[in-house]
């Protein structure tokens, strides 16, 4: 459960991310395409097109008018894409309660990632501090879905 307790991490920051680095992971063949609609990440159109929403939503985190992530659709689409996330990261027959755990993490982190980039921007600003959050998000995301581009094991 902890790569599910991971992805959730990630959906709390970024809630299109953990899709994009999904469906990396299910066209490179490191995530079995077992999900509903999992099989269409395979496609090179449906994963460059999840990429694309997810450097978008990345993009526009650095304007002035971007909403905070704790706004209610922002926790919904979170909460959704951890779901997913979490259940395709999990063992087998533990998709339930990895779906439901990085659900849990991502409202969580939401909170929290809000409040400690808040007080980041006070000091550093927002592009920069946005720039690195993006970094860390989503290479924790690729490592969560596909350890072995990072030289994990299993």
């Amino acid at each position: 459960m902890i790569r599910s307790f991971l992805i959730g991490l990630v959906a709390g920051q970024r809630g299109i991310t953990p899709l994009a680095v999904v469906a990396t992971a299910t066209r490179r063949k490191e995530l079995p395409a077992a999900l509903p609609l999992q099989s269409l990440m395979e496609n090179p159109v449906v994963a460059a097109g999840a990429a694309a929403f997810a450097a978008a939503e990345m993009a526009g985190d650095k304007m002035k008018t971007a909403p905070d992530r704790i706004v209610p659709i922002g926790l919904a689409v979170r909460s959704v894409t951890a779901a997913y996330a979490g259940a395709a990261v999990a063992p087998r027959d533990r998709r339930v309660l990895g779906a439901a755990v990085a659900v849990g993490t991502a409202l969580a982190s939401s909170y929290l990632g809000w409040r400690l980039r808040c007080a980041a921007m006070r000091r550093f600003g927002q592009t920069a501090t946005g720039f690195v959050e993006d970094a860390i998000v989503f290479g924790s995301g690729l490592a969560i879905t596909s350890p072995k581009l990072v030289g994990i094991k299993g």
